[in-house]
């Protein structure tokens, strides 16, 4: 069952009415700043221009000055939510949500967090001047020093560490975790940072991964710190598919079935064509000469040596399996070999035996003619 504010209010009400009997003793001194309608105001000009909001709260000089409707707000700290006339919102700290007009449901905490929001509702800021330049930008949420501190209008931010997505101004959809992450996007939708100064190489571009790594300023890309370089004894080779599943093959009997020799079917390789060729200067700048396959040509010898995109087009080869059937071609010949050398073998042998019995003829016959 959902219960909302106001019926919970009401409830707290009722639970106040004096009860029947002796009269409770009251608390000594009684507080002040308690008014009608649940609010409560203490400090110069608090709440001073409310006429009908109802549960509001402002503790500090001028705090919650301009409310005059709106319910549910909590200001505490002088000049927090000075200007606001909306609701729910919660502010704690000097200057919080200082200049917020009609925007709600905004929680600030910290000085100036949230200073210069306006109209920009649902956000939550905590931290000394988190989200200080904010004013329309709707539903982020900063928690740090400096946390999304220039984003204006940018709306579903999230950042998470002093001085994370400090520069944004416009970009929408972005999470940083970490100390000055994201730190110079000032643009750029969608990307994803975790790490200290992570995705610090982004400031445009949209949709980049940056775990652990500063990337590069260019869209739809993915990039993660500690593993080039970096040497290890064993494992496997991690594959990724189309939509974007990271894992590993696995060659254990468990994990199969129908297994049956390749036999014939790696013949398919005498069809490929190897080729040299550079990627595309987008690609690679650098113009580094590469060795492989062309992904269309291996589809027209074997369709299941290809890895498919999204929409089902060739995309690269499955080099291992194509190392299986080299391997599988080569036992092939290996044993074609084998079988060569033994009937070179046998064959020595009795040639071997055909010259000894022709040198024995030989010797008889010298001792007969003797």
């Amino acid at each position: 069952m959902k219960t909302n504010i106001r019926s919970v209010l009401t409830l707290l009400a009722f639970l106040c009415l004096p009860a029947a009997g002796p009269r409770a003793q009251a608390v000594v001194p009684p507080p002040d700043g308690g008014y009608p309608g649940f609010t409560t105001a203490e400090g110069q000009k608090a709440l001073f221009s409310l006429t009908t909001g109802s549960a509001n709260t402002a503790v500090g000089w001028f705090s919650l000055f301009s409310d005059t409707e709106g319910s549910f707000n909590t200001a505490t700290g002088a000049g927090a939510l000075l200007f606001n006339t909306a609701g729910e919102n919660t502010a704690f700290g000097t200057a919080a949500l200082l200049f917020d007009t009609t925007g709600g449901g905004n929680t600030a905490v910290g000085t100036a967090a949230l200073l210069n929001n306006t109209e920009g509702g649902n956000n939550t800021a905590c931290g000394r001047v988190a989200l200080k330049t904010n004013t329309t930008g709707s539903t982020n949420t900063a928690t740090g020093n400096g946390a999304l501190f220039s984003n204006d209008n940018g709306d579903d931010n999230t950042a998470n560490g002093a001085s994370a997505l400090v520069a944004n101004i416009s970009g929408s959809g972005n999470t940083a975790i970490g100390s000055q992450a994201l730190f110079f996007n000032t643009a750029g939708s969608g990307n994803i940072a975790l790490g200290e100064s992570a995705g610090d190489g982004v400031s445009t571009a949209d949709n980049v991964i940056a775990i652990g790594a500063g990337g590069e300023n260019v869209s739809g890309t993915c990039y993660i710190g500690n593993i080039f370089g970096v040497t290890s004894a064993s494992g496997t080779a991690v594959f990724v598919n189309s939509l974007g599943k990271l894992g590993t093959t696995t060659s254990s009997r468990r994990f199969k079935e129908g297994i049956k020799p390749m036999e014939r079917t790696s013949e398919a390789l005498f069809g490929l064509k190897p080729v040299t060729f550079n990627y595309k200067k987008e690609i690679d700048p650098a113009g580094i000469s590469q060795f492989g396959l062309v992904a269309e040509e291996v589809e027209k010898v074997n369709p299941d040596l290809v890895v498919r995109d999204k929409e089902g087009k060739a995309y690269s080869v499955r080099y291992d399996q194509v190392n299986a059937m080299l391997l599988n071609e080569f036992l092939k010949e290996h044993r074609k070999v084998e079988k060569l050398e033994a009937t070179v073998a046998d064959l020595a042998a009795k040639l071997q035996q055909v010259s000894a019995q022709l040198q024995m003829n030989s010797s008889v016959a010298k001792v007969a003619g003797n």
